[in-house]
């Protein structure tokens, strides 16, 4: 089973052009490149307690984090993240079967960094089915 942030960064490499270890990466932020997408696996529902013999369903979440000299562009990248990954259910990715991927924070100025890039936060919370 993998990470929900592995799963996730699929999506954004088969959609929106991006690379891992390039412009995306998961669970760290780089110190360069300046711009780039950081998906974060975090604290999630705690899974169903009632579910069929071999299957559960698991209640995680993500926080993706894009820095960006630019903070138009910075807007516009989350911004087009959400609209890529929120209101998404029922498929495979990598082998693990995805219920429902739903925005559960609009996208938002988190801060600026030491050397003046905009960093922009959008959270999801996933339901997913684990065997």
């Amino acid at each position: 089973m993998n990470a929900p942030s592995y799963d996730i960064a699929t999506i954004l490499v088969n959609e929106l052009d991006m690379t891992i270890g390039t412009d995306l990466f998961m669970g760290r932020e780089p110190t360069t490149p300046p711009n780039c997408v950081t998906i974060f696996d975090t604290p999630g529902a705690p899974p169903d307690f009632n579910y069929i013999k071999g299957t559960m369903i698991t209640y995680p979440a993500i926080q993706i984090r894009v820095r960006n000299v630019n903070y138009t562009t910075g807007w516009g990248i989350i911004n087009n993240i959400k609209s890529t990954l929120h209101n998404r259910g029922n498929e495979v990715i990598n082998g693990t079967t995805y219920l429902t991927i739903a925005c559960s924070q609009e996208p938002a100025l988190l801060d600026w960094d030491e050397n003046n890039r905009a960093r922009f936060v959008v959270s999801f919370n996933l339901s997913r089915e684990e065997e």
